[in-house]
C-alpha cells in the first residue's frame, strides 16, 4: 500500500542510475546481432548435426530478442516512472507548502493537522474559519490525488517489472535485436492516469500536478475534449484544449446540418412528424456559437476556460487578461434570454472595457495589480420560448439558478485551486445571472467580494446564508429597472437592496472627489455602460478599492411597492 511515507522516501535518481545501467547492457547486447547472425549454420552444411545446430541456433536467437526486449520494456518503465515520481514529489511539495503557509501541517497518514491558527480579529473570526476551510479542504485533495498517482506509478511499474521476470515481454515479430527493443519498449509505458471521478476543482488541479509534463502534453494532444472543461486546471491549459476543439466541431455540425438538410429534402413533409427540424434548429445554433466564440477569441488577450456543446444550450466562458496571473479576477455571470451565439460577443466587449476601468482604478488607488474579467455562460439561462410554460424552466422558477449555480461554484473554486497563490475573487450577477450568483455563494467558494446588478432576489432573504467576507456584498439598482422591482415578489427572496448587511452601490449621475463626472445607468440594462457610475463602482470593487466607491441604496418607487411585509421573510 503506497502512503506518503513512501513517496517522501522514494528516489527518482536511483530509476535514472537504473536507466543508464540498463541502456549499457542493452548496447552490448543489440551490439551482437552480426555476430548471432554470423553463428548460423554454414551454406553447405547439411545434415542432423545440421539440423540440431540450426535449431538450437534459433532458440538462442530468441532468447536472445526477449531478452533484449525485456530489458527495453524495463527500461523505458523506469524512465517514465523517474519522470512521474519528480512530478509527484514536486506536486507532494507544493500541497505541503500550501498547508505550511496557511498554518496546517500533512502528515505521513495524509490527516492535516491545523497546528498554527491565526489570531484575528471577533469580527472576522466566521470569514477565516471558513477560508481556513476552503484552504484546508484543498490540501486533503491535492494529497489524495499525490497518493492515487503514486499508487498508479508503483502498479504500473511493478506489472513491467514482472512481465520482465516471467519472460512474458514479447518480442512480436522481431527477426533482429534492434527490432527486440523496440517491440519491448512498447510495452513498458506507463498508462496516464484519468482525472478524479469526483470532478472536485481541488482533486482536478492535484491530479494536473501529479502528472509530468510529458503526460500532460500527451493528454493536450490526445484528449482536449477530457480536460477542457476541469475546473482547478490552469486556465492556459483549458484555453488550449478548449480552442484544439473547435475546428472539429465546426466540422461535425457543418457534417450533420448537411444531413439534416438532405434528410428532410427528400421527405414529401418535409420535417412533419420527425424532431429533424427541432435538431436541425439546435445544431444551426451551436454553429453560430461556434462562430461567436472564434469571433470574440480572434480579438485577441483572450482564454477559453468553457466549451460545451452537450447540453440543450451551448455553453462557453471567455476571460480577457490572464486568469493564471491576474491579481484581481472578476467572473460575470447573465441572465433570462441569454445565449452564446447571441451574447457572448456582447458581454465581452463590456467584460474587455470593465477590465480596463478596473486596472485604471488599480494604477490610480489601488495596489496596481493587474485585472482577469470572465463572462461566465456556463449554465442554461431561461429563454423566451416555450420554455416559459415549463415550471422547471421557466424564468420565474428557482430551478434552472440553483441547477447553474452548481457548476458556478465549482468555477469560481477552480480558479482558487488551479493556482498558488489566490486571486482577489469578485463575483459579478446581473439580473436571473444575480439569483444564479446568489445560490452558487451559498456554498464554499473563495469568493471575497460580490456585486448584484439589475437583481430579482439573490435566492435568500439573509445576507449571511452568503458565504463572502461579512460587508463585501454589494447591490446596484438603476431607476426604471423593473426586473430590480421585482425583487420581494419573485421566489428569490426580499430585494437585494432591501437586505441587511447589503451594500448599496450608485448607478446615478455622480462626480467623483477627482473632479470626474459618471454617466447615470437607466432602466434594466445599462449598468455596465462605458463611464457610468454603476461600471465605475463595479471596477473598484474588481480592483480592490471598495473604499472608493460610491454609494447609493437605489431604492425607488418599486421599490417601496415592493417592501416585504415584518414577519414574511
Amino acid at each position: 500500500m503506497v502512503g506518503l511515507s513512501e513517496v517522501r522516501t522514494w528516489r527518482p535518481a536511483a530509476l535514472e542510475t537504473v536507466f543508464d545501467q540498463l541502456g549499457r547492457h542493452r548496447d552490448t547486447l543489440v551490439g551482437l546481432d552480426d555476430e548471432l547472425s554470423d553463428a548460423k549454420a554454414p551454406e553447405g552444411w547439411s545434415g542432423e548435426a545440421a539440423d540440431a545446430a540450426g535449431r538450437r541456433h534459433d532458440e538462442i536467437s530468441e532468447e536472445m530478442r526477449r531478452l533484449v526486449a525485456g530489458i527495453a520494456a524495463v527500461r523505458r518503465g523506469t524512465a517514465e516512472a523517474a519522470d512521474a515520481l519528480v512530478a509527484v514529489q514536486q506536486a507532494l511539495t507544493e500541497a505541503e507548502e500550501l498547508a505550511r503557509v496557511n498554518g496546517f501541517q500533512v502528515q505521513d497518514d495524509g490527516v492535516v493537522l491545523d497546528v498554527a491558527p491565526p489570531q484575528v480579529e471577533p469580527s472576522q473570526v466566521e470569514t477565516v474559519r471558513r477560508e481556513r476551510e476552503l484552504v484546508r479542504a484543498e490540501v486533503i485533495e491535492r494529497i489524495a490525488q499525490v497518493v492515487r498517482r503514486a499508487a498508479d506509478i508503483d502498479a504500473d511499474l511493478a506489472a513491467i517489472l514482472t512481465a520482465a521476470a516471467d519472460d512474458a515481454v514479447d518480442d512480436g515479430d522481431a527477426v533482429s535485436l534492434a527490432d527486440a527493443e523496440s517491440a519491448g519498449a512498447d510495452q513498458g509505458a506507463l498508462s496516464t492516469l484519468g482525472p478524479p471521478e469526483s470532478d472536485n476543482p481541488a482533486a482536478n488541479a492535484g491530479w494536473w500536478n501529479s502528472l509530468s509534463e510529458e503526460e500532460q502534453a500527451q493528454l493536450l494532444q490526445d484528449s482536449p475534449e477530457l480536460i477542457g472543461n476541469l475546473d482547478g486546471l490552469p486556465a492556459s491549459v483549458r484555453d488550449e484544449a478548449n480552442r484544439a476543439q473547435l475546428d472539429g466541431e465546426r466540422q461535425r455540425l457543418e457534417a450533420e446540418i448537411a444531413d439534416l438538410e438532405a434528410q428532410l429534402d427528400d421527405r414529401f413533409l418535409g420535417g412533419w412528424f420527425t424532431d429533424l427540424d427541432d435538431r436541425l434548429d439546435q445544431a444551426r445554433e451551436q454553429l453560430a456559437a461556434v462562430d461567436a466564440i472564434e469571433t470574440t477569441l480572434d480579438r485577441g488577450d483572450r482564454q477559453l476556460l468553457l466549451f460545451d456543446l452537450s447540453h440543450e444550450q451551448a455553453r462557453a466562458a471567455v476571460a480577457v487578461g490572464d486568469v493564471d496571473t491576474a491579481d484581481h479576477v472578476a467572473v460575470l455571470t447573465p441572465g433570462f434570454t441569454t445565449t452564446v451565439q447571441d451574447s457572448l460577443e456582447g458581454y465581452d466587449n463590456q467584460m474587455r472595457d470593465l477590465q480596463r476601468q478596473a486596472e485604471d482604478e488599480s494604477l490610480r488607488y489601488g495596489d496596481g495589480g493587474s485585472v482577469a474579467t470572465v463572462a461566465w455562460l456556463g449554465y442554461d439561462a431561461p429563454q423566451a420560448d416555450l420554455g416559459l410554460l415549463n415550471p422547471k424552466e421557466a424564468v420565474w422558477s428557482p430551478q434552472p439558478a440553483q441547477r447553474g449555480a452548481e457548476d458556478l461554484a465549482d468555477f469560481y473554486r477552480g480558479i482558487d485551486a488551479s493556482r498558488t497563490e489566490d486571486p482577489h475573487l469578485t463575483a459579478l450577477g446581473h439580473s436571473y445571472g444575480s439569483t444564479t450568483t446568489g445560490y452558487a455563494l451559498q456554498q464554499e467558494t473563495g469568493v471575497d467580494d460580490a456585486v448584484f446588478f439589475g437583481s430579482p432576489g439573490l435566492g435568500t432573504s439573509d445576507v449571511t446564508d452568503l458565504q463572502v467576507p461579512a460587508g463585501s456584498t454589494y447591490v446596484i439598482e438603476a431607476r426604471n429597472d423593473f426586473v430590480a422591482d421585482l425583487g420581494g415578489t419573485a421566489p428569490f427572496g426580499i430585494d437585494p437592496n432591501q437586505m441587511d448587511g447589503v451594500t448599496g452601490l450608485s448607478a446615478r449621475e455622480e462626480q467623483l472627489p477627482d473632479g470626474r463626472r459618471l454617466n447615470e445607468s437607466e432602466g434594466h440594462s445599462a449598468y455596465l455602460a462605458p463611464d457610468s457610475t454603476s461600471q465605475y463602482n463595479m471596477s473598484v470593487i474588481v480592483s480592490g478599492n471598495a473604499d472608493r466607491a460610491v454609494h447609493d441604496d437605489g431604492r425607488g418607487f418599486g421599490d417601496w411597492l415592493s417592501r416585504p411585509v415584518p414577519g414574511t421573510y
